[in-house]
């Protein structure tokens, strides 16, 4: 392991694992020591993901087949994301950790491709889950997300750092540990660049931009979830998905380095409380995909405003909406839940 960096200030330290990937420790406090070794024998990290272009549809897709092997459901006690304690060597060799950023053993980029992966576990608590997160690690979480988005925008092989965390089995979430994800992406996305297009085009004929005229619109409207003076949490019009959440700024801002630390706080604590709302929905955790929209990292900043998008399949408590050839093949979304009401019941939980 080679000699680790510590900003003593932002509570940051950053190290190696055996096979050389870097591993970043964001503790809710400076003063902790991160320098315990990876004590595992790995192979060297070779990535070996290839970019793609389907003509066809006019995107690319990334291919990886080296992840077939990667970590599915794991027994009891053989949690990767869990600490190192024993003879369990994990992929945080500390025995206890805040929050953690690290290279994904398994990624869908690097190499050949471009681009990186990280894995963000937001809490050592195998048991916990974000909206359980106390105020303190939400600021951290929020400070990682900042830090890893600003770090990976600096790259010549990164154009757009995407955020996201998948929760539950019955969206394919292979890690029960709560934790997300970080793509920096080699390019821009189709959803993004779909949405930065739209945002081009109001701007150029409004002068105005797009997201900022919807959460105005929206916050006079039926279908507020939960706010706060800085952000809002709306039900869009169109929802796609049963149940389905924007938080956004009430100001322009374009990713969330743009943020000051109260400010970032501010948004974290309001996104909480959403998937908190989400969880109350049913007697049990309710699955669910969330994701950030930020702008790239170098072109169209000025049209992009940062967001976060968290949605779920689950339409009713034993019934999982699944996308089928109209939303798969024909790109067309049917949803069985009206948005008013879901704001309605997001809103009152």
């Amino acid at each position: 392991m080679s000699a680790h960096a510590v900003t003593a200030s932002t509570a940051r330290t950053s190290v190696r694992l055996a096979d050389g990937r870097e591993i970043i420790y964001f503790d809710d406090a400076p003063g902790q020591d991160r320098s315990t070794p990876d004590r595992r024998d790995l192979p060297p990290y070779a990535p070996a993901a290839e970019l793609r272009y389907d003509v066809l549809h006019g995107e690319e897709v990334l291919v990886a087949a080296h992840r077939q092997n990667r970590t599915y459901q794991p027994a009891p006690g053989e949690c990767p994301l869990c600490p190192s304690h024993g003879d369990h060597l994990s992929e945080i060799p500390a025995a206890d950790y805040d929050v953690v950023s690290f290279e994904n053993r398994f990624p869908s980029l690097g190499g050949p491709a471009g681009g990186r992966c990280e894995v963000l576990c937001f809490t050592s608590y195998h048991d916990g889950s974000f909206a359980t997160l106390p105020p303190e690690r939400l600021a951290t979480v929020g400070r990682a997300w900042a830090d890893r988005t600003a770090a990976l925008a600096k790259r010549p092989d990164v154009e757009y750092v995407f955020l996201f965390e998948n929760r539950g089995a019955a969206i394919g979430a292979t890690l029960p540990h709560p934790h997300g994800q970080i793509y920096a992406f080699p390019y821009v996305p189709p959803t993004p660049r779909r949405m930065l297009a739209a945002a081009e085009r109001f701007l150029e004929e409004h002068g105005r931009c797009l997201m900022c005229e919807v959460v105005a619109r929206e916050a006079a409207g039926p279908r507020v979830v939960a706010e706060t003076d800085g952000f809002l949490a709306y039900v869009p019009e169109a929802a796609r998905w049963p149940y389905e959440v924007y938080v956004a700024p009430r100001a322009c801002v374009p990713d969330l380095p743009a943020l000051d630390a109260a400010r970032r706080d501010e948004l974290m604590r309001l996104y909480a409380d959403v998937l908190r709302r989400f969880d109350a929905l049913y007697e049990h955790p309710t699955p669910y995909m969330a994701c950030w929209y930020q702008a790239p990292a170098r072109t169209k900043r000025d049209a992009a405003h940062l967001c976060a998008r968290v949605y779920t399949p689950q339409r009713t408590a034993d019934k999982l909406k699944f996308l089928a050839t109209s939303e798969t093949g024909g790109g067309a979304y049917i949803n069985d839940v009206l948005p008013d009401a879901a704001a309605a019941r997001l809103r009152d939980l």
